[in-house]
């Protein structure tokens, strides 16, 4: 997820210390200083673990900050960290034993700083999530903001690569018109069936469209009420109230998508809000709509817990990650809300992924309303960040 809408004030004058190369390791000793969130000096107090938890602990970092997960056939595990508050030295990255991070798909790609501006379509500069599709490639998206503040002008991306061979494959940039200098294309999902790709954009309120053989791309539904948060809507995590430092409440654009199993609906929603939507792929890939046919076609339905991350199971069972309570949720397509976990250590259960298998499925915690810009500059003691699994029930 993003938190565009209300971190650019806080961020505008140190985006540029986020663009230190990432060669070296991934300890703190090793950031440029000015890019590490300040800390509170509090002592940070575990969560504790309940005994029946149905949770396993696939990668625990404690910097930097991870967002995104995925997860290729083998098992192969991807974490996303975009360059927002800590600079990663690998903001792509395979996740090995005893929380390592290799980059990927090399350390050149990993690299963005003044040497390399020149090649923007050739280096991760903010990427924020992955998808990997029924093939088991990967896809990356790059919305190009570090710092959250503009994007870097011919850098937003869209990414396939193959993680068997650690070849990027396709790259497919973002015109302008498409992903405006104020844009944050967030999440993605790809429709084989269709030769189609969905992203939602958390900076504009929009989704977006990319037909996979031409490359071409169309922006929806932006600033519409399905894409923006619900008014008056109060961003909460875990009980505390999310303001910026000018004391302005937290209000998050189009964030979670998830794509059903036979390819015909797209879920959608803002963060900040309950509101939940959803349309028919088929009106987003006509290109021959208009903005108020598409937008006729948006169907709302029953409200739901606000969340990050969304994703669908064969079933059509909706899983939430849950940041109001720190829980995992599943709307079963009657509409019944099920809690499935929740745990104090839940920390801003932030994006899914499922295994190729579709037994388990994967999560990030992010933490995002212990940062700094939710609580008055002071970062606050916070579990690690960390990949979760979890087996389901079919």
């Amino acid at each position: 997820m993003t938190m565009r809408s209300a971190f650019s004030p806080l961020y505008a004058a140190a985006a540029g210390l986020l663009l230190a190369g990432c060669n070296s390791g991934t300890s703190t000793a090793d950031k440029p200083r000015g890019t590490i969130p300040a800390d509170s000096t509090a002592a940070h107090v575990p969560a504790p673990v309940p005994a029946n938890s149905p949770l396993t602990i696939v990668a625990e970092i404690t910097d930097p900050q991870v967002t995104g997960v995925a997860v290729a056939p083998g098992g192969k595990v991807f974490a996303f960290s975009p360059r927002w508050d800590f600079n990663p030295t690998y903001p792509v990255a395979v996740v090995g034993p005893s929380n390592t991070l290799t980059p990927y798909p090399d350390a050149g790609w990993c690299m963005w700083n003044d040497s390399v501006r020149n090649e923007p379509m050739k280096h991760w500069i903010c990427p924020q999530a992955g998808y990997v599709d029924k093939q088991g490639m990967l896809w990356i998206i790059d919305p190009a903001a570090p710092g959250l503040k503009v994007t870097v002008p011919g850098g937003v991306k869209l990414v396939k690569t193959d993680p068997k061979t650690n070849k990027v494959l396709q790259t497919i940039p973002f015109p302008e018109s498409v992903a405006p200098r104020h844009s944050y294309l967030n999440d993605v999902r790809i429709d084989l069936q269709n030769n189609y790709a969905y992203l939602t954009d958390s900076g504009t309120g929009a989704l977006v469209v990319v037909d996979l053989k031409t490359t071409k791309s169309r922006q929806l539904l932006a600033k519409q009420p399905s894409t923006l948060p619900d008014k008056g809507f109060i961003t909460k995590a875990q009980g505390k109230a999310l303001y910026d430092p000018m004391g302005k409440p937290g209000q998050f654009k189009a964030d979670g998508i998830a794509l059903s199993a036979d390819n015909q609906y797209l879920y959608y929603r803002a963060l900040s809000g309950h509101s939940l939507y959803r349309i028919k792929t088929a009106v987003l890939r006509d290109a021959a709509l208009s903005a108020t046919q598409v937008q006729a076609a948006v169907e709302k339905l029953p409200d739901a817990p606000a969340c990050d991350g969304m994703e669908l199971d064969s079933k059509n069972n909706l899983y939430l990650t849950n940041f109001e309570e720190g829980a995992i949720l599943r709307r079963t397509p009657d509409g019944k809300i099920e809690t499935v976990v929740k745990e104090q250590r839940l920390e801003w259960p932030d994006t899914f992924a499922w295994d190729p298998d579709g037994n388990n499925i994967y999560f990030t915690t992010s933490a995002i309303h212990k940062m700094p810009n939710w609580n008055k500059g002071v970062g606050q003691p916070r579990e690690p960040f960390r990949i979760y699994k979890m087996a389901l029930a079919k």
